[in-house]
Formats: C-alpha cells, sequence, structure tokens
C-alpha cells in the first residue's frame, strides 16, 4: 500500500471536522429557533467549543502521548461520529452545548495527531506535502463543507447537518481502519505540556502569539452570526446564506494558497503587515455597508467585504506560522504550531463571546466595527514591534558608523 494512502482518509476526517467547526454559523438561526433561545445563547455554541478545543487539545495530546496514534486517531474520529449523534438527537440546548463540548475534546486530538502521524509516513523530503495533503482537510471544509451544511441545513434541518457530518466521520473511521496499517501501532513522539509552557517563555513569540489571538478574535466576532447578518444587510435568507459562505470559502482557500507562497517569497513579516490591514478593513466596510447602503443595493458591496475577509484572514495565517517557525527553528515548529492553535481557537471563543455581546447591546449591524477593532488592535501591536526593530536597528547602525569614524 502507498504510504501517502492513509494521508487522504486522515484528510476526509479533517474535512468532517472543518465542516462540523464553521457550519454552525450558516445554522445558527433555525437553531435558536427550534430550541427557543436568542441567537446570542445560541453563539456560545461556536464560543464554548472553541474554548474547549483550545484548552483540551494540548492536555489531552500530551496525556494521550503514549497511546498507538494507529488506535487513537480511529478512537477519537469514533467519539466525533458519537458526539455529532449526540447534537443531531439533543433535545435542548443544554444537549446540545454539551455535544460541542464533547466535539471539540475529539477535534482537538484528532487534529494534531494526525499532522504528527504523517509527518513520519513518509521521508523528510516528502513531509511538507504529507502534511498539506491532511491540512487539505480543514482548507476544503471551507470551501465546500460549510455551504454544503448551510444547504442541508435549510432543506432538511440543521440536525440533517450533524447527522450529515456523522456520516463523513463514519467514512473517515472505515478509512482508517482500513488505511493505517497494523504496523503503525506504536507510539509517536509527542511534546509534553511543560514544553508546550516553555515555548511562551521565548520573548521572540510572545508578541506574534498575542497577534495570532486578536486576528482570530476579529473575523470570529462577525462570523458566527453571519447568516443574521446578511438576511439583515442584503435580504439574503435560507439557501443563498450558503452561496454567499461558498464565495467566502472560495476567497479563504485562495488566501490560504497565496499566503503560503507569498511568505515564502517576499517573507512572512511582509505578507502579516499586509493581510492584517486589509483584513481590519474588510470586517468594517460589513458594518459601514450595512448602515449606509439600503438593503436593496447592499448586496454587492457586502459581498465584496466578505470576499476580502476571506483572502486576508486566511493568507495571514500560513505566514504567521511561517514566522513562529523561523522564530524558534524546525526543531521547535511542532511545539510552536500547537500553542498557536491554542491561541486561534482561544481567540475564536474570545470573538465569539464578544459578537453575543456586541448583538445584547447594539445589534448585528455593528459586528463589523467590533471585529475591525480587535484586528486593528493586531496591527497596533505589529507595527510596534516593527517600528521598535527599525528604531534599534539604526540606533546600532548609527553607533558603528561613529564608532567607524573615530578610528
Amino acid at each position: 500500500m502507498s504510504s501517502k494512502v492513509p494521508l487522504y482518509w486522515m484528510a476526509l476526517g479533517s474535512f468532517a471536522v472543518g465542516t462540523e467547526s464553521f457550519m454552525i454559523a450558516a445554522i445558527l438561526p433555525e437553531i435558536a429557533a427550534d430550541l427557543s433561545v436568542s441567537e446570542q445563547a445560541a453563539g456560545q455554541l461556536v464560543s464554548v467549543f472553541a474554548l474547549t478545543y483550545a484548552a483540551s487539545s494540548p492536555i489531552l495530546t500530551a496525556a494521550t502521548g503514549g497511546l498507538s496514534r494507529r488506535l487513537l486517531l480511529i478512537g477519537t474520529m469514533t467519539a466525533f461520529v458519537l458526539a455529532n449523534i449526540v447534537a443531531a438527537m439533543a433535545s435542548g440546548y443544554a444537549g446540545l452545548l454539551v455535544a460541542r463540548v464533547l466535539l471539540a475534546m475529539a477535534a482537538g486530538l484528532f487534529v494534531p495527531n494526525a499532522n504528527a502521524l504523517a509527518g513520519t509516513l513518509v521521508g523528510p523530503e516528502e513531509r511538507g506535502r504529507a502534511l498539506s495533503i491532511v491540512t487539505s482537510g480543514l482548507s476544503l471544509a471551507i470551501v465546500f463543507g460549510v455551504p454544503l451544511g448551510a444547504l442541508v441545513g435549510n432543506s432538511l434541518g440543521w440536525r440533517m447537518t450533524f447527522a450529515a457530518v456523522a456520516a463523513l466521520a463514519v467514512a473517515a473511521v472505515i478509512g482508517l481502519l482500513v488505511g493505517l496499517p497494523r504496523s503503525m501501532e506504536v507510539a509517536a513522539p509527542v511534546a509534553s505540556l511543560g514544553a508546550r509552557l516553555a515555548a511562551l517563555k521565548n520573548p521572540a513569540v510572545r508578541r506574534p502569539l498575542a497577534i495570532t489571538a486578536l486576528w482570530a478574535m476579529g473575523p470570529f466576532t462577525v462570523y458566527p452570526y453571519i447568516a443574521s447578518y446578511l438576511r439583515e444587510a442584503t435580504g439574503l435568507d435560507g439557501a443563498a446564506v450558503g452561496f454567499a459562505l461558498f464565495a467566502w470559502g472560495l476567497a479563504a482557500f485562495a488566501g490560504l494558497t497565496f499566503g503560503g507562497r507569498a511568505a515564502d517569497r517576499l517573507g512572512s513579516r511582509r505578507v502579516v503587515r499586509a493581510t492584517l490591514p486589509l483584513t481590519a478593513a474588510a470586517l468594517a466596510s460589513l458594518s459601514l455597508t450595512a448602515h449606509v447602503v439600503p438593503p436593496s443595493l447592499a448586496l454587492l458591496p457586502v459581498l465584496a467585504g466578505i470576499l476580502a475577509w476571506g483572502f486576508a484572514a486566511w493568507a495571514f495565517y500560513p505566514a504567521q506560522q511561517a514566522r513562529l517557525i523561523a522564530a524558534v527553528g524546525p526543531q521547535g515548529a511542532p511545539i510552536i504550531l500547537s500553542v498557536n492553535a491554542s491561541f486561534h481557537y482561544f481567540g475564536f471563543s474570545v470573538g465569539a463571546a464578544a459578537g453575543s455581546l456586541v448583538l445584547g447591546f447594539g445589534g448585528v449591524r455593528d459586528l463589523g466595527w467590533v471585529g475591525g477593532l480587535w484586528v486593528a488592535l493586531a496591527c497596533l501591536l505589529e507595527f510596534q514591534a516593527f517600528s521598535r526593530s527599525a528604531a534599534v536597528s539604526a540606533s546600532t547602525e548609527s553607533s558603528s558608523r561613529i564608532r567607524s569614524s573615530m578610528r
């Protein structure tokens, strides 16, 4: 069997995880109406998922480091199936909230362990390709899984979206059972929790990690409530929301592709400094359009803002990862990327909670202002660091010239 075959089954598992993680934004109004809760309360389903993922992933991954990667991946994807069934059958808000916690714990174990195993299945010269295959599942989920989830939810009800993801996950379990040979039933080296915490002591990564959190908070102040925003700002509803999310997903996929390549050619810092302001402006434009342009004329400017947001926000991410790897070196890459993932899921959680507060004190039209503000703060941190670096470089160069002239 080709060493790459198991990678595609892990990619299918990542596709199921990504679809479940992001699709809820399209069906949030239906969930709120069916369970008789406010959209603010329904939005906490996103916040709780992201916070659980951020907190549990490093702890559970470190705690299960001595287990067989094969059995762990099969077990976590099986748990993911069961949690989706619990979500589909939930009779009330509390049951769905518990299901989202279980889903986050399973997802937080599956994704990093799939990436870790992918790196051991091929030689060093093919490692990047192997990782890109597994992570492509998440990228494709953004493009195809989320709008398909919206279409299923609007046609058959929100419960069927969880049932559909459960079916995807069942296929992934079967594939993992068949595709992962038993020879893989050995433990793979996993960074301890202490090693992950120790990474935070490196001053070179603290500010970038804070920027990651603020970057994540911005889009996720808006994203969980995007269906409600589109309905109020443009009149789009039902299946049409799925098409808007499809456009966002295509832009995000293009951004991911561009961000990685541009970071290699132009340098990660340049890409980060270009994409953060564009993300902030795109998010703010959503509120500006909603307040100024009547719904009958707002569709094109709203779609333009959504496309710019999807492209810029996701172009930032691979460049940010490359910058963090450069800061710690290839040896520390697995640890710092795991820590970075926790920071961005923590940012998702805080952003979703902030969006809920905005709905309580303002309205859905104001979400873009707050989302843009978070990313503007990320810009402030980024450019402040750049200014200090430039000042230090200039001071050092000036001192060198003075010393040279005195010789």
